[in-house]
């Protein structure tokens, strides 16, 4: 089987395409053949060795991928040779809260992930996907589709009428703008390139603020919004915009911080968090019964992830740099060969 290795040191130059022998599965696991495999920021961070500079490896990247069962190991009883499954972005957080254990079976690091034509996967780690989708489609949803229905649906109670800021036109925002459209809330996009702005528009964005043209975009909700700010934030960004996250919430509203593309750290006034009553709520991803629970929405729906480019396998390296160049709406898919 063919997969990719960051191998001794990390960078994407050290992305290498090896020959392993094919995988067999044991008791109560599953040889899924992969057909479509996408990114998230921390598959590039980890490539780079900025997620975990401590990560073993080699390691084979990547946490989102999708394709079909063909070969069970004894005892598997909840998936069949032939049905199509993603692989769950944590491995073993099938219900319930996190727990250490739990966050510690992440595909993409520190488990071997979905960068191969073959890779076996628990049982319990898989994930039926909609049947409407085409496998690139599918392969976008375990980490940024479960992670926007995490933060707004599951812990974040998003209602019809409310209204959502999203950060950016990754695929975290766009999906969070797509589950927002169906919950009847009303979505407010920031982005630094009008025509992804458009783009947005046209996917039922409400509003849309250039955040270079208008640095001071926080100001700019509260104007958008009567002065009362968001109801609930999807912050994104981390440390470098989560001041202006604050500044943008209404009284009372939800703070869900998911990523931090510009940093991890930042001075941050405490005053208006305590005085206004906002809640700030850290979280990662989500488990399979989440994941299972966004899938029968998205097929009540028949909802469509955004993908912005589709790379072949022998390609990947040029897809890793498509992300660092940050040009991209939506996924980016890797196609197998």
């Amino acid at each position: 089987m063919k997969a990719y290795e960051i191998q001794k040191t990390f960078g994407l130059d050290a992305l290498t395409l090896v020959e392993r022998d094919e995988p067999i599965p044991g008791p109560g696991h599953v040889l899924v053949r992969v057909a479509a495999a996408s990114l998230n920021f921390r598959d590039l961070v980890t490539v780079q060795g900025i997620y975990n500079p401590k990560q073993p490896l080699p390691l084979v990247p990547l946490s989102d991928g999708v394709g079909e069962v063909v070969r069970l190991g004894g005892g598997v009883t909840r998936v069949a040779v032939g049905d199509r499954v993603a692989g769950a972005f944590f491995q073993r957080w099938i219900s319930g809260p996190p727990t250490k254990a739990k966050l510690l079976s992440a595909l993409g690091g520190p488990l071997d992930g979905m960068l191969a034509d073959h890779v076996v996967l628990h049982e319990e780690g898989v994930v039926a996907v909609p049947a409407h989708l085409g496998a690139e489609e599918a392969a976008t949803l375990p980490c940024a589709a479960v992670t926007a229905w995490s933060a707004l649906v599951e812990l974040g109670g998003l209602k019809p009428g409310e209204t959502l800021l999203l950060l950016g036109t990754g695929g975290v925002s766009i999906s969070a703008l797509q589950f927002a459209r169906v919950i009847g809330a009303r979505v407010i996009i920031t982005s630094s390139n009008d025509e992804k702005l458009e783009r947005a528009r046209a996917l039922g964005a409400a509003e849309t603020i250039n955040y270079r043209a208008v640095p001071e975009w926080d100001r700019k909700v509260r104007e958008l919004t009567g002065g009362v700010g968001a109801d609930h934030v999807l912050e994104t960004g981390g440390g470098g915009t989560f001041p202006r996250s604050v500044r943008a919430t209404r009284i009372g509203g939800t703070i869900s911080l998911i990523g931090s593309l510009s940093g991890v750290t930042t001075q941050v006034n405490l005053a208006p968090i305590l005085m206004q009553n906002i809640r700030v709520q850290g979280l990662i991803v989500g488990s399979r019964e989440t994941f299972e629970a966004m899938n029968r929405a998205v097929a009540l729906h028949r909802l469509r992830p955004v993908v912005d480019r589709i790379f072949p396998f022998a390609e990947a390296r040029a897809a890793f740099e498509h992300m660092a160049a940050q040009g991209h709406f939506g996924k980016i898919v890797i196609r197998m060969d």
